[in-house]
Order: structure tokens, then sequence, then C-alpha cells
């Protein structure tokens, strides 16, 4: 019996308590201000590698990269650029070794190239007859090519020579450089003064071949009679020299 009230006791009270109104109890509060942002977090790990990438559409169809293709033809030349400047002189080069001994092309003999160069002088000259080569007395400079006494220049070497004369004379003189590689003979005059000394000058370049021959010889066609019976002394001076 005793334990029944007590129970009963506890269970008015629990529902007196209920029943009261509490005055005193808490209510929910306002929101609060929002925070700052955090932080950054940490790098993640690297991703797998993946598939190659679609770069080239055709169409309505999006295909893969190719492979390259073969190299195409070279481009035309460009132009020429501007000229680099002057590089430094190099050093002197070793010298080269001999060349060969001339040999024989054909049926013909290679002459070794020399120089070919003569000077011939005749200072106790009566006039030249007319349409007569001239000759000289003397060698001012020899060479084996001219003859003193054909007064003729025969080529050994083939080239390109000059021809040249002097005549110094108180009368007319007329004189010609004449030549088998001419057509026809190359003619100087001087109509001069019986009391003063004239000087006659001529001269050509001729290409021979070896063989051909050139000359001095005196012609009258447009002399007068009276300079052919002249006695006095002339001078004339006959060179020639191969220039290559």
């Amino acid at each position: 019996m005793g334990g029944s009230y007590w129970l009963l006791l506890l269970v008015g009270g629990i529902s007196l308590l209920s029943i009261i109104r509490c005055d005193v109890c808490p209510h929910d509060g306002r929101p609060g201000v929002k925070g700052t942002p955090g932080r950054d977090g940490f790098p993640g790990p690297k991703g797998e590698k993946g598939e190659p990438v679609l770069e080239q559409k055709t169409g309505s169809f999006v295909t893969l990269k190719g492979d390259a293709g073969p190299r195409g033809a070279q481009g035309p030349m460009g132009p020429k650029g501007y000229s680099g400047r002057l590089g430094p002189r190099g050093e002197p080069g070793p010298p080269g070794s001999p060349g060969l001994d001339g040999g024989q092309i054909g049926q013909a003999e290679v002459a070794p190239q020399r120089n070919v160069a003569f000077s011939a002088i005749q200072t106790n000259v009566r006039y030249p007859t007319p349409g007569q080569t001239v000759l000289f007395e003397r060698f001012l400079v020899s060479a084996r090519e001219f003859d003193l006494q054909t007064g003729e220049f025969t080529c050994k070497v083939p080239g390109a020579y000059y021809f040249t004369f002097n005549s110094v004379a108180k009368v007319s003189m007329c004189l010609g450089i004449n030549s088998d590689a001419l057509t026809q003979r190359l003619g100087f005059c001087d109509f001069g003064n019986r009391n003063v000394d004239q000087i006659l000058s001529g001269g050509v370049v001729l290409q021979l071949q070896a063989g051909q021959k050139v000359w001095l010889e005196s012609f009258r066609e447009i002399q007068q009679p009276s300079d052919f019976a002249d006695r006095r002394e002339k001078q004339i001076i006959f060179n020639g020299f191969m220039l290559f």
C-alpha cells in the first residue's frame, strides 16, 4: 500500500509540471554573421593522361589528326640578300706543284709560253724603194722571231701582238705595216717641209697564228717624184711585242 502511494504521487507531480507554463525557458536566437572565406586547400594529385584530342573537322565528321605527309617540292629561290662585310685576308697558301711539261695535241707541238719583243733600227736609210720591205741594220732589242736580213717578223707563239714604227726625214715619208694576217696594208703618210725633220708614227694590234709574218714597207701612191730623189739620211725604228 505504501509503494503505490508514492507512485501515484510521482505521476501526479509530472502531470502538474506539464500543465504549468514556463515563462523563464530559453527561446531560439537570431542568425549569426557570415564568417570570412577559408584558405584554399592543397593541390590534388596529377590526373591520368587523357585520350588524343580531336583536331580536324571535315563536314559533319570529326576526325583525329593524321600522319605527317611527304615533304613538298622546294620552293623558288628568294631574292639575293645584301652582301656581307669583307672578311680579313687569309694567310698565303703554299706554293703549288710544278706543272706538266708541254706535250702534243694531235700532230701539232704545243709551244711553251714566253715573252716576245723586238726593236730594230736603220739609221743610214736612203729612201726605200716603193713596195719594198724595209731592211734594218741592227737590233735595239733582239728576238729570234725577227730577221734583220729580210725585215720580217715570223710568229712562233700564237697570240695578240702590237707593232709600231717611227721615222724621221726631211721629206714626205709613206710607210705601211703589212702582214699575211691582213687583207690590205695599213698605210701612214706625212707631208713635211724639206728643211725640218718630220716624224711619222704608226701602229696596229694583230692576232697572229704560228707562221704568219709582219713587215714594214714603203709605198709612193700619194708622194711626189722629188721625194724619191732625196739623198739625205733617214731613220726608221720598227718595234713589236706580244700582249697576251
